[in-house]
Parts: C-alpha cells; structure tokens; sequence
C-alpha cells in the first residue's frame, strides 16, 4: 500500500545520490548543457535538463522514503550508468533503490517494471547485484530490443509479451511468473517502475492495457512487500494518462 500523503514538490537529489548510480563523467556532461542538443537518436536535452532530472530522481528517493508514487519526468528506466538512452537521463528508479539500501537501511530492493519496453538501464546497472531484483513485463520484440525470450539470471526476470497484449494477458503473466519469483525473492522494498505506453491507445506502443487493468497490476505489486513505491516511467497520450494513473493509485491503495 501507499501512503496516503499530499501531493507536493519535491527536493532534487544530491550527486553524490545520482553517482551510487551513474559514473560522474556523465553526470557532469548533463550538468554542462547549455543548449538544445540531443543525448541520443531519441534524448533530447537543454540546459534545463539537469535539474529536471535531478528533481525527478528525488521524487523518487522521496517515494520510497514515504512509500508513496513519483509523479515525475524525464523518465529513467532506460539510462545506462555512463548514459543517456530513450527519453531517459538518470534511472530513477535504480538511484531511489540505491538510496533505499545505503540511507534506510533497506538490504534487499525488487523493482517491477510494466512499461511498455523494457528498462534495459536498470536490468544493465543491477545485473551482476544479488541485492536487487528486477523483473520486467513489455512488448517484444520493440523498442530497446533487448528482454527478449531466455534473457536473465537468478536476479532477473523478463516476461516478453506479443503486441496486442491486455488485461488478461498482463495479469497472467503476473501472477505466474513475476509474483512468485518477487516472493522468493522477499524485498524488503518493492519499487514499481510505473509506465502506462502499455494503455490502451497509448501511441508509443501496441498493448491493450485498461485502467482496469493497471488497478490490479497495482493492488498485486502492493501486496508483494511490506514497503512499496512507484516511480513514473512512459505514458504519453496526455488525455488517458491522469486516468491510468489514477486507477493505479486507487489499486496501490486498495
């Protein structure tokens, strides 16, 4: 469950909170834009950029401080450790986990993550992490490619899923492939990489995931650990977004 807290702004987060993550030669090249300019082929940047992704990192350390659900952008989970990739300049996600282990106390960190495509950043930073599981439910094959059939370790699930896919098809895969193994896993924090380019309508991707859908996907994540979180990945038909996010959070509270 989350907290029932007021929606507010939140405090940036610290540098030296972005390099548990990131290496400081890339942190430092966000910090230096001065200009509009491209990361990568899809990383747009300006010299407003670091501190936006600065203040959506600590949204995200602040959602797992007060259990609650990081309304921010740019989005994180496909940037690496040394870059930008995929609208994404620092993996907010992979910067709250991190916070969560060395400021709270908290040993062991499940992400689940139900965008659309897959966060190729985060499965890449806690890769070779025993601490950390990460399990992803996406399009495949799509946008990274990678996630793909047979793609993971004892740490690393990766549920790939046709075009097309809705409610049912989501909520199977849950239930017998990533709630068991977050179970096993037993996190003392689950943080939900929260993306909603798997809605129905959706432009950026090709599933059929209802409002309906994503309140149980999120009433399931709540009931995975004691302590949960939720980070904003995609989501960008700005006219059914506030409703599937409205939707999630009435499923984390249910």
């Amino acid at each position: 469950m989350l907290e029932r807290i007021p929606a507010r702004e939140t405090r940036p987060a610290t540098v030296d909170e972005i390099a548990r993550v990131h290496v400081r030669e890339y942190i430092e090249l966000v910090r230096a834009i001065d200009h509009a300019t491209y990361l990568d082929l899809d990383t747009p940047a300006s010299e407003t950029s670091f501190e936006a992704a600065l203040l959506a990192a600590g949204a995200a350390i602040e959602a797992v401080e007060q259990s609650g659900f990081a309304l921010a952008r740019p989005p994180g989970h496909h940037a690496l450790a040394e870059r930008a990739m995929g609208f994404c300049l620092f993996n907010s996600a992979a910067i709250a986990a991190r916070y969560a282990q060395a400021a709270l106390g908290l040993e062991r960190v499940a992400i689940v993550d139900w965008d659309v495509h897959h966060g190729n950043g985060t499965q890449a930073i806690f890769w070779d992490d025993p601490t950390v599981f990460y399990a992803s439910l996406h399009q495949w094959p799509f946008y990274p490619g990678t996630g793909g059939p047979g793609e993971g370790n004892d740490t690393t699930v990766n549920v790939p899923l046709r075009a097309g896919c809705g409610d049912e098809e989501y909520e199977r895969a849950f239930d017998e492939i990533v709630a068991p193994a977050v179970r096993e896993f037993a996190p003392d924090l689950l943080i939900v990489s929260a993306g909603f380019d798997a809605g129905e309508g959706e432009p950026l991707g090709d599933m059929r995931v209802t409002e309906a859908g994503f309140r149980r996907l999120a009433q399931r994540a709540a009931g995975l650990a004691s302590r949960v979180a939720a980070v904003l990945e995609g989501g960008y038909d700005v006219t059914r977004l506030p409703g599937f996010v409205q939707a999630a959070l009435e499923g984390f509270n249910a």
